[in-house]
């Protein structure tokens, strides 16, 4: 084997890895992109790393050559959905179509079927609550066996072709799958934790200020309540005069509402923007009960 061959390869699904860490923030809540938009761009950057992995190919032996398009296609589909994995899996059929010879209908039905078994051991799981080695080890199992059978598809053919193949990709699937998988969980849950330590020290400081801003507000609203009850009391009743007055108090009880919601945050909800007025804090909606 050629082992210059297998570095480029792990070269690429590293920068694969780090191209995710690196987009991971884009797609929070207040990133760049809208969080839906996640799969589509993970899905199309990981289906060009299939691509390049299917041009720097592993050399076995002489003329007989192995390629990791399986280990972008099912990571990507392992850790984001079958959306991004489809989306892979597209760019990677589309090029092995391109390419064209008798094992071109072969090749795209063995990545088609990889975004399935991916997308089933993703829900396998989910169902356990948390990635864990079994289910790296049985993703492997699975697509090697599915990279068999789209070698049968050729015949007689293909199973002389796969003979001396299938140890070191059954090797490059384990390998693979089960390191990239946990290199990804790990991304996932350490920018999973950061998030939350930064929105929880975003609570934090909005809520103190919050408070603070509702304690120095409340002492001449006490003052100005006071003052409209006194007035009320000397004002003609019906008077347009004790219609401003009850306007002022209407006001001031409103004011009063607003800073009891002020010392009630519990999350940041932004309130939409209004022309070019710039995102603020939507008291009522960051006041609700979660």
């Amino acid at each position: 084997m050629d082992y210059h061959h297998v570095m480029e390869a792990a070269g690429v699904v590293v920068f694969g890895l780090v191209f995710y860490s690196y987009t991971f923030r884009w797609f929070r809540p207040k990133g760049r992109f809208d969080r839906r938009w996640r799969p589509v761009i993970t899905g199309l950057a990981f289906g060009v790393l299939a691509l390049v992995l299917m041009i720097a190919r592993i050399r076995v032996h002489e003329d007989l050559f192995i390629d990791a398009r399986v280990v972008p296609i099912a990571l990507i589909t392992l850790i984001e959905g079958w959306w991004a994995g489809l989306l892979a899996a597209i760019v990677a059929s589309a090029y092995r179509g391109w390419l064209g010879g008798t094992g071109a209908v072969a090749g795209v039905a063995g990545i088609l079927v990889t975004v399935a078994a991916a997308a089933l051991v993703r829900g396998w799981a989910q169902r356990a609550g948390r990635l864990r080695a079994y289910h790296a080890l049985v993703l492997s199992g699975a697509v090697f066996v599915v990279t068999f059978l789209s070698f049968l598809l050729l015949g007689s053919r293909g199973l002389t072709l796969f003979e001396p193949l299938a140890l070191p990709f059954l090797v490059m699937c384990v390998v693979g799958l089960v390191f990239g998988a946990f290199l990804f969980r790990d991304i996932v849950e350490s920018q999973t934790a950061e998030s939350a330590r930064r929105d929880a020290a975003e609570l934090r400081a909005v809520t103190s200020l919050a408070r603070a801003a509702a304690h120095e507000i409340n002492n001449p609203l006490m003052i100005v309540t006071g003052g409209l009850a006194i007035l009320a009391k000397r004002l003609t009743p019906d008077s347009e005069e004790a219609q401003w007055a009850e306007r002022a108090r209407g006001g001031a009880e409103r004011i009063r509402e607003i800073v009891a919601r002020m010392n009630e945050i519990t999350q940041v909800r932004e309130a939409p923007e209004q022309g070019q007025l710039p995102p603020m804090l939507d008291i009522r909606k960051s006041s609700e009960p979660r």
